[in-house]
């Protein structure tokens, strides 16, 4: 750890493990002269084989390749989506995106219509990357109905027809692309429920992925097993270039399932393993279960939620290593602070860590912006290279979120204690953590807004064993009528993913009031804990 000693909340950046800003492409080319022969990529199946194998040299021979066609096909700085879940041709469009100098927009594959045509709309996409299909969602159905009335959609290309994908590269010519250029859009949202595109630029996120992966000890010739989805920051940024500027292998898993990641880590040795905490406990069940010899695993990041001693205890006991905690948000690249090998048990159950390399972070108040004494409780900041350009065609969100002198201001409540060790304590925004999914209570609000038995609505997170949070929804009534949760689970289930879904639902006919008329959400999630109504599940 960093030895410090500070006198308020304010941790200066420590200038140490620095690397020249360089973009995706310029990093994808030194691993590739440096590791040419190395496996660099291994395509995992369902049925528990190894797929196509790709080295460092060859993964730069074939993304060139598609970088060429990309630049035949879209003038720099254009726009394209991709829509699809874990698969090479994921990887190879990320990287061969950045070498044309284009702007890669991530979509969540479990996306709906409206939640696909607004992404494509907001981002101002002019094409569309996709799978036909992924864990039942229709999305070459969805594609062509949110795509249809979009004039701005030039193209459509299934991402694994090797033949549309690679058209044209002989006629393309890679452009001059400069580290503080926009490489990717990742929507988020916040509390207005309409979702915000960060722009995150080559340097902020080659170099966190970097710091994020060498703290945890990652390096030359690890292997990585890699089963978080791509098109989170954690799945395409800190997994996929933090291990190719390393050096090591990915093992790329298309879905999280505990036997198939337990065979593949045993047989393959992998020596890093990233997940959530449900992930994390569900690893656990299936070693124990199967006797796995997963000895190989040195080391086991999480982020997403917290991490309980007794979830560390157990990791050590059947997995071999301590859990590393991190703590980040899309709009900085995305990992802010983060605990380290060697810590107590005490910090990294209680603590996210310290600020990674190049990083200020200060904890202020949300009424004068002053930073707070050490211990007191404030807004969580950070500033440096890892800060995102802006939203997309969203000044005002801008800049309510970076402030005049270049603070990112992360809406999470947090304390600093004198050695620089942060404590999350709460959210500015209301965001509720389920399975390491960032989920925003407004965005799912304004949906039920729309059924018509719904005169006012409120969703809240609620502690759960397994997910870290639930969603629990309040509705009040615009008449005497009130559909069950199977009927209310249906209505949103054709509007919105699956992981928004509230798990609980809950009728009343008032709500606790503010003096101002709002609807004071921590009496819910109190009234929730104590029983206080009814409660359907569907």
């Amino acid at each position: 750890m960093y030895t410090i000693s500070l006198k308020d909340s304010y941790f200066p950046a420590q200038m140490d493990n620095s690397i020249e800003p360089m973009t995706i492409g310029d990093m994808l080319r030194r691993s590739a002269a440096a590791f040419p022969d190395v496996v660099a990529l291994k395509e995992l199946t369902l049925d528990g084989n190894i797929g196509r194998v790709w080295t460092y040299q060859s993964l730069l021979t074939d993304t060139e390749r598609l970088g060429r066609a990309l630049a035949n096909r879209h003038a720099p700085g254009a726009r394209i989506a991709i829509w699809a879940n874990n698969l090479p041709e994921w990887v190879l469009l990320e990287f061969a995106a950045a070498l044309a100098g284009l702007i890669l927009v991530t979509v969540n594959p479990a996306y709906q219509v409206r939640e696909l045509k607004f992404v494509l709309r907001q981002s101002r996409a002019e094409a569309l990357y996709y799978v036909k299909s992924f864990r039942g969602n229709p999305m070459e159905k969805i594609a062509v109905e949110a795509c249809a009335d979009n004039p701005s959609i030039l193209r459509t290309i299934v991402l694994t027809d090797d033949d549309a994908l690679f058209e044209g590269e002989s006629g393309g010519v890679l452009p001059n692309v400069r580290p503080n250029d926009v490489a990717q859009i990742q929507y988020t949202s916040g509390t207005t429920g309409f979702p915000k595109g960060a722009l995150l630029h080559h340097e902020g996120l080659v170099r966190n992925a970097r710091d994020s992966l060498a703290r945890a000890g990652v390096g030359e010739g690890d292997v990585v097993m890699h089963n978080m989805p791509l098109f989170h920051t954690t799945g395409c940024a800190v997994l996929v270039l933090g291990s190719i500027s390393l050096g090591t292998t990915i093992l790329l898993a298309p879905i999280f399932d505990p036997e198939m990641i337990g065979g593949f880590i045993e047989r393959e040795r992998a020596t890093y393993y990233f997940g959530v905490p449900t992930m994390i406990i569900a690893m656990i069940e299936e070693v124990r279960e199967s006797g796995r010899d997963v000895s190989s695993i040195r080391s086991i990041t999480s982020g997403g939620a917290m991490v309980a001693p007794e979830l560390v205890r157990q990791s050590n006991e059947v997995l071999g290593s301590n859990i590393q905690i991190v703590y980040g948000q899309t709009e900085s690249s995305p990992v802010i602070t983060m605990a380290w090998p060697d810590d107590s048990i005490e910090d990294l159950t209680k603590t996210a860590g310290q600020p990674l390399p190049n990083v200020e972070v200060s904890i202020r108040s949300p009424q004068t912006n002053a930073i707070v004494p050490i211990g007191e409780q404030g807004e969580i900041c950070a500033r440096g290279y890892l800060v995102m350009t802006g939203y997309n065609d969203n000044l005002e969100a801008t800049e309510n979120a970076i402030d005049p002198a270049g603070w990112l201001h992360t809406g999470d409540l947090g304390t600093m204690d004198a050695r620089g060790y942060v404590k999350i304590t709460g959210r500015v925004k209301e965001m509720i953590i389920r399975g390491g999914e960032n989920l925003f209570p407004a965005e799912i609000e304004n949906t039920l807004l729309e059924h018509n038995e719904i005169a006012e609505v409120a969703v809240i997170g609620v502690p759960d064993e397994k997910w870290g949070e639930q969603v629990a929804c309040f509705m009040r009534a615009s008449g005497d009528t009130r559909s069950g949760a199977k009927e209310l689970k249906a209505f949103i289930r054709e509007r919105l993913s699956p992981q928004k879904t509230p798990a609980y639902w809950i009728w009343v006919d008032e709500w606790p009031l503010t003096g101002s008329g709002k609807i004071q959400k921590f009496k819910l999630v109190e009234q929730f804990a104590d029983g206080a109504h009814e409660i359907m599940t569907a």
